[in-house]
């Protein structure tokens, strides 16, 4: 090894940060709970210092135990499986309880364990369910997709039965949109399509869908180079819309399982430009299975409607109507439940609206507006819960911590009059979940520098619980050290903007480090979480730090999460990506006070927007950004996903130009870019990162490209040596020293769990 030379350790040590081996280092850090029954009990798993626990809580009686005896279980399945059996690293990690028993899956069967003598048992007659498949509430019937038709099959009997004969390729019935589904991951999975587009009705009796209609929306082409079998480059056709094209639509119809009888909607087809609404959840049943609400927008997205559907008549009419300058949201984040509640009966409605340059609650009857329910400089980020005899729902809203905007909080809000109550006793980040019931919440507080600390609260937020207070104990040994919460002023010199500012490993305030910008623009979710855990792309950020650099994460304007005012900087300035100006005010405001940061040696690194925001910084800032690594950028938006470009940017704008394309900025390259893409990527299409390559050669520009065959948009299956080559050209680049040579990463393991996670 060079005198020069990284050592291999950072490496190893920059790869202990990353999300796939994070829990073991962050232990009794999470716990989702799964409700039992009505919600009167629920389970979680936790990572603990012995390994994968299982815990049980009864929220009523105060408790929380062991789920079983997980040594004298191992011991069960072992005897019964001939398998070999850790206690704490049991072959499942979800489990169902009744009448005494644990049933679980595991070694391609389901078994059931009783637990008064742990005998267990292989139930030869449990079917395994499909992942392809959709299950009646009661567990009668799976509804699934059979070519491009809609079928059910009876649980009891098996009987199948088509509840649809038409459907084609091009008009097919619970399908999404082809731009939305991951058929490459999929594939990688085992799994040839996503579940159906559907949803049971809450007595089991009805299915919602839709028919998906693609037939006038154009093909995008993928070539895999070098498909599995090593034969012939395939070629992959599937329909996909850019901004100005046209888009799929959907047309809402509602079957009866037991009739067999058809009822579509009486109202015209819906934009689908690219998630089904029954993924975004923005249709839903009504709790006694009477009535569809759904939510639907016109292409330049300025006007919101709430619908509600009768299902049996196919009647549908207007209960909420919005509109405004710039979009009209539900809730600023993509993945965000709409925070739209309709109340027993369809009279009343609760409204989330930021007419007044905040999102507030506002209550409708029989479609007027009767009033504002909160009011003040904070967002309602959830509705968790409505008591509607109580006349009261409990919400989550962000910005009444005064030291954090992003911080959010636990409140009840007055349905007659308004007004709210905060429930939660400290400034920390909460975030919660709840049964249907809503008699007990589950909360995780934290911030980014405080481990989480996880109860159960009652209604009033008196803790009934405590359930896990997290251990950072293996994260503190292994070098890390928490991020800074920094707040500094935006371009325009008025604005405060929140980040995180993570120090490198092995801080010396007397030396002097290279430092890292890791950008993600918006405007659908915001890049820094409030809470102990920050998310995908701060795992990554996490670990280059590992390596010896300065990282810094920031939520310029543009970015969801505060006011409209904040959230509208990206409408028609999508081409500042985020606010890169806000990028760069942050980082020379931070180096006044913390000499340490080197704003000479100034790197950026980004994933999809991320990666197009990374060119950008180079393109837009030669003299500030020196070095970055795009990888799978939609660099020419103008080609991208339709709903991309004129959701955020507003209605089409053929003459757009360098404002949504970073190929028209080409000939201001100066420093040091390398291009990652991978060719099978069928969300964010390499020809995205072609374009750019083919003006920065018109432009005379040296640059690097690194094409990947055979992955998609999260490069899953090489994911490792993706991210030893983005922190070897760092390194080599910004660091100037060289890498350890020969190191090898380990690729994400590829699971359903992972699936879920990427695409929750």
């Amino acid at each position: 090894m060079s005198m020069n030379a990284l050592p291999a350790i950072a490496y190893d040590r920059a790869e202990r940060m990353l999300l796939h081996n994070r829990s073991r280092l962050a232990l009794r850090a999470k716990a989702k709970p799964v409700w039992i029954g009505g919600g009167e009990r629920f389970w979680y798993r936790v990572e603990t210092e012995r390994g994968g626990e299982f815990v049980l809580v009864d929220p009523a009686a105060g408790t929380r135990g062991p789920a079983f005896d997980p040594e004298r279980l191992a011991a069960a399945l072992a005897s019964a499986a001939g398998q070999p059996v850790q206690p704490y690293a049991l072959p499942f990690r979800a489990v169902e309880f009744a009448d005494g028993t644990v049933a679980f899956d595991a070694f391609g069967a389901r078994w059931t364990c009783r637990l008064a003598d742990y005998r267990c048992a292989r139930d030869e007659k449990h079917a395994e369910p499909s992942p392809l498949e959709v299950a009646s509430p009661d567990k009668k019937w799976a509804a699934f997709r059979r070519d491009h038709d809609l079928w059910v099959r009876s649980a009891e009997t098996g009987e199948e039965f088509a509840l649809t004969a038409d459907g084609t390729a091009d008009r097919s019935y619970a399908a999404h949109p082809d731009a939305a589904v991951p058929t490459h991951l999929l594939g990688k999975l085992g799994l040839a399509d996503m579940p159906p587009a559907l949803l049971w009705s809450p007595d089991s009796a009805r299915i919602l869908t839709h028919r998906t209609d693609q037939s006038d929306v154009a093909l995008m082409h993928l070539v895999e180079a070098v498909p599995p079998d090593g034969g012939r480059p395939r070629l992959r056709s599937y329909h996909y819309p850019v901004p100005g094209e046209p888009i799929t639509c959907g047309e809402w119809i509602v079957f009866d399982v037991a009739s067999r009888t058809v009822t579509p909607a009486k109202t015209d087809p819906f934009l689908l430009p690219y998630m089904s609404p029954v993924t975004l959840k923005k249709a839903w049943w009504a709790k006694d299975s009477t009535a569809v609400y759904y939510l639907d927008q016109p292409r330049d997205l300025r006007t919101l409607r709430l619908h509600a559907l009768d299902p049996a008549t196919g009647e549908v009419r207007t209960l909420v109507e919005e509109h405004g300058d710039t979009r009209v949201e539900a809730a600023q984040e993509i993945t965000q439940k709409p925070i739209v509640h309709v109340l027993a009966g369809g009279r009343e409605t609760l409204w989330y609206s930021q007419r007044d340059g905040w999102g507030h609650l506002y209550r409708y009857e029989d479609g007027e507006l009767v009033e504002q329910l909160t009011r003040g400089p904070f967002a309602v980020q959830q509705i968790v819960h409505v008591d509607e005899a109580e006349r009261v729902a409990y919400a989550v809203v962000s910005g009444l911590v005064q030291a954090d905007p992003y911080r959010r909080s636990l409140v009840r809000v007055g349905l007659d009059g308004g007004g709210i109550a905060k429930l939660t006793d400290d400034d920390l980040d909460h975030v919660i979940t709840a049964p249907e019931h809503g008699r007990w919440f589950v909360d995780s507080a934290s911030t980014v520098d405080t481990p989480p600390t996880i109860t159960v609260r009652d209604r009033d937020g008196a803790v009934l619980v405590e359930l896990e207070q997290a251990d950072i104990t293996p994260l503190l040994a292994a070098g890390w050290t928490p991020p800074e919460r920094v707040r500094t002023l935006a371009a325009d010199g008025v604005t405060e903007i929140y980040g995180v500012l993570y120090k490198p490993h092995g801080f010396d305030a007397a030396q002097r480090y290279p430092v890292i910008d890791h950008p993600y623009p918006g405007p659908q979710i915001h890049r820094v979480a409030a809470s102990f855990d920050p998310g995908t792309y701060g795992y990554d950020a996490e670990a280059v730090a590992a390596l010896g650099f300065a990282v810094l994460a920031v939520d310029g304007r543009g970015t969801p999460g505060r006011d409209k005012a904040f959230h509208d900087h990206a409408h028609r300035n999508m081409g500042s990506a985020g606010a890169l100006e806000d990028h760069v005010a942050a980082l020379r405001q931070l180096a006044q006070a913390r000499p340490w940061l080197d704003l000479d040696r100034v790197g950026v690194f980004g994933v999809s927007g991320g990666g197009f925001t990374t060119a950008r910084a180079l393109l837009a800032f030669p003299d500030f950004y020196k070095v970055g690594v795009a990888e799978a950028g939609n660099h020419d938006n103008r080609h991208y996903h339709a709903l991309w470009a004129e959701a955020y940017d507003g209605p089409f704008d053929p003459d757009a130009g360098a404002r949504l394309s970073n190929t028209e900025l080409a000939g201001n390259l100066v420093g040091k870019l390398l291009l990652v893409h991978g060719d099978m990527d069928d969300n964010v299409t390499p020809h995205l990162t072609m374009r750019l390559v083919d003006a920065l050669i018109a432009a005379n520009k040296d640059f690097d490209l690194l094409i990947v065959p055979g992955v998609e948009h999260s490069f899953l299956g090489r994911s490792g040596y993706v991210a030893r080559r983005r922190w070897d050209y760092l390194v080599r680049h910004l660091m100037h020293r060289e890498p350890p040579a020969g190191y090898r990463l380990a690729d994400v393991p590829l699971s359903l769990e992972l699936l879920e996670a990427l695409f929750s």
